[in-house]
C-alpha cells in the first residue's frame, strides 16, 4: 500500500520463484474460505494460482447494518409473588386463579370479613387509630383513599425538630380518619376510622391471581395466593456474560407461534443470577430479561407460549458494505479491496455483522466491483 490508494494490475501468469524478504503475504479469513493476496517488493500484487483463473466479484452496496441476536423466551404474566395473610382468624373465602385484583375491593375473607387490597410499598405493621402518628404506612392509606376518590384533606409536611430524628411518611390526621371511615362504609367494613394489622393487604402494584395456595379453614397468617402483574410479558433467560449487550428500554421484535412479528421493549433486566444446567451437564449463569409487547392486543389471545425475541444492539444506517470475503487484511496493517483488474483500493472497516463489513475510504463508492472469495 505504501501510502497509495491503488496499485498497478498484477501480471496474469503465475511465478514459480519466490523472492524471500521481498514478498508480503496478506490474508483474511472469510466465511467459506480464505482470501489471499501476495504483495511484491515493488508494491504490486502477485498471482498465487494458475493464470487466467476466473474470479468471483461483488459490488459495494449502500445498506443498513444491524447487530442482532435472537433468543428463546416465554410469554406469560411474569414472575409470581407470594401473598401472605396477617393477623388472626381462619380463611373463609378465596379468589379464583386468573382473577384481577382491584384496589379497594376484597381479595379474600377471614372469619367472613372481607380483606380489601391496597397498593403501596409498605404493609400495615401497626394499628392506626391515633390522630397524629406519622409513618409510611399512613402514606399508603392516604394514597389509596385519594386514588379511590376520597378527600383526605390537608396533609401537613414534617417539621424538623432539633435533636430528634425525622420520621418518613405522612401524618394520620382527623380528615384522613374521616375519609377512612367513609371508605369503610362503602366497602362493607365496620366504620371505625381505624385500621389494624391484617384488615387490608398491601400489594406492590396492579396484579392478577396466579394460583391459590391455601384452603378454606386455614389460618390466615400463611401463604394464601400468588400474584403476577396484569400485563403480559416475555421472560428471556440470557447468559450473564451477554446481558451487557442488552439495554433497558431497547426495542425488540417478538415472533409469536403463528409466525407474526410484533414490537416489544426491554422493561426489566434481572439482578438475580440463576445457575442453569443444559442437557450435556454444562452449567451457565443466567439472568432474566423482561420484554413487554408494545400493544397488549397483539397477545390478547395467548396466556402462555414459547416465542422468539430478537434484540438489536447497534444499527448503522446508509453505510457502504461488502461481504467479508472481499476484504484483504494487510500484514503491515490496514485493509484493502481488490478490483477485477488486480488493483487494490485502501479501505477502513466499521461494523462486522452476518458476513458483511462496513467499508470506507478514498475510491470506495457504491456499485464498485471488487473481487470476493465468498
Amino acid at each position: 500500500m505504501a501510502g497509495t490508494d491503488e496499485m498497478d494490475a498484477p501480471p496474469r501468469r503465475g511465478r514459480k520463484r519466490i523472492v524471500l524478504g521481498a514478498l508480503v503475504l496478506v490474508a483474511v479469513v472469510a466465511a467459506g474460505g480464505i482470501a489471499v493476496a501476495v504483495i511484491g517488493h515493488d508494491g504490486k500484487p502477485e498471482a498465487t494460482g494458475a493464470g487466467n483463473a476466473p474470479v468471483a466479484t461483488t459490488s459495494v452496496v449502500k445498506t443498513d447494518l444491524s447487530d442482532t441476536r435472537s433468543l428463546q423466551g416465554t410469554l406469560g404474566y411474569g414472575t409470581e409473588r407470594s401473598v401472605r395473610g396477617a393477623g388472626t382468624g381462619l380463611v373463609t373465602r378465596l379468589p379464583k386463579a386468573g382473577a384481577t385484583v382491584v384496589r379497594g375491593k376484597p381479595l379474600y375473607w377471614v372469619d367472613d370479613r372481607p380483606v380489601p387490597a391496597f397498593v403501596g410499598d409498605t404493609p400495615l405493621f401497626r394499628k392506626l387509630d391515633q390522630v397524629g402518628v406519622r409513618g409510611r404506612d399512613v402514606t399508603v392509606v392516604a394514597n389509596n383513599l385519594r386514588a379511590l376518590g376520597y378527600s383526605i384533606g390537608y396533609m401537613p409536611p414534617q417539621t424538623p425538630v432539633a435533636g430528634k430524628p425525622s420520621v418518613p411518611g405522612d401524618v394520620f390526621t382527623a380528615s384522613l380518619k374521616s375519609a377512612l371511615k367513609q371508605w369503610q362504609v362503602a366497602a362493607g367494613l365496620q366504620p371505625t376510622g381505624t385500621l389494624d394489622i391484617g384488615q387490608v393487604v398491601v400489594l406492590s402494584g396492579p396484579a392478577r391471581v396466579a394460583s391459590v395456595k391455601a384452603q378454606l379453614g386455614d389460618p390466615v397468617a400463611e401463604e394464601l395466593i400468588t400474584v403476577t402483574p396484569t400485563a403480559k410479558v416475555v421472560t428471556v433467560p440470557v447468559d450473564a456474560t451477554d446481558v451487557g449487550t442488552i439495554r433497558l428500554k431497547a426495542r425488540a421484535s417478538i415472533t409469536l407461534p403463528s409466525g407474526k412479528k410484533i414490537a416489544g421493549q426491554v422493561t426489566a433486566i434481572g439482578r438475580t443470577v440463576q445457575e442453569v444446567t443444559d442437557g450435556s451437564g454444562q452449567t451457565a449463569a443466567q439472568l432474566n430479561i423482561t420484554v413487554t409487547p408494545r400493544k397488549a392486543a397483539d397477545v390478547k389471545a395467548l396466556d402462555a407460549a414459547g416465542v422468539e425475541v430478537t434484540f438489536t444492539s447497534q444499527v448503522r444506517r446508509g453505510v457502504l458494505a461488502v461481504p467479508v470475503g472481499a476484504l484483504l487484511a494487510l500484514r503491515e496493517g490496514g485493509y484493502a479491496l481488490q478490483l477485477p483488474d488486480g488493483k487494490l483500493v485502501a479501505a477502513e472497516t466499521g461494523m462486522f455483522v452476518r458476513g458483511m463489513v462496513e467499508v470506507t475510504g478514498k475510491g470506495v463508492t457504491e456499485g464498485l466491483k471488487v473481487v470476493t472469495s465468498s
